[in-house]
C-alpha cells in the first residue's frame, strides 16, 4: 500500500500548482489498480484535498473490514491461514498509514493554531 500512496492523488494535488512537476508525476504513475489495492481507489479522480481524504478513508474503512472478516472466517475455519494473515496485515498497514497521516494534519493544525495573526 505504501507503493500505491507515493504515486496517488497526494502526488497529483501536490503537483498541480507546479505544471513540470505535474508533467513528471503523470509519466511515473502506475496504471490503475483495481480492488484492494488502492484504499478507495475510485474511477474519476478526486476534485479536491477533502475528496481524497474521504476516498482515502472509505479505503482504509474497507481494508479495516475485510481484515475482520477474513478474522472471523479464519476463526470458523473457512479461510486459510496465509488469507487471513494476508488481510490483517493489509488492515494493520492501512491503519499504520491513517494514523501517520493523522499525526501529520494534527501537527500541521498545532503549527497554525501558534502562528500570530
Amino acid at each position: 500500500m505504501i507503493e500505491a500512496l507515493t504515486l496517488s492523488a497526494f502526488d497529483l494535488a501536490a503537483a498541480s500548482g507546479r505544471p513540470e512537476a505535474a508533467a513528471a508525476v503523470q509519466r511515473a504513475m502506475l496504471p490503475p489498480v483495481t480492488g484492494a489495492g488502492l484504499p478507495g481507489a475510485d474511477a474519476a479522480a478526486p476534485a479536491d484535498f477533502g475528496q481524497i481524504m474521504a476516498s482515502f478513508a472509505s479505503g482504509v474503512r474497507n481494508d479495516l473490514r475485510a481484515g475482520e472478516a477474513a478474522s472471523i472466517a479464519g476463526i470458523q475455519g473457512k479461510a486459510s491461514t496465509q488469507r487471513v494473515v494476508e488481510a490483517v496485515m493489509s488492515a494493520e498497514q492501512s491503519l499504520q498509514t491513517a494514523v501517520a497521516i493523522r499525526d501529520k494534519v494534527v501537527a500541521a493544525y498545532l503549527e497554525l493554531s501558534r502562528m500570530a495573526i
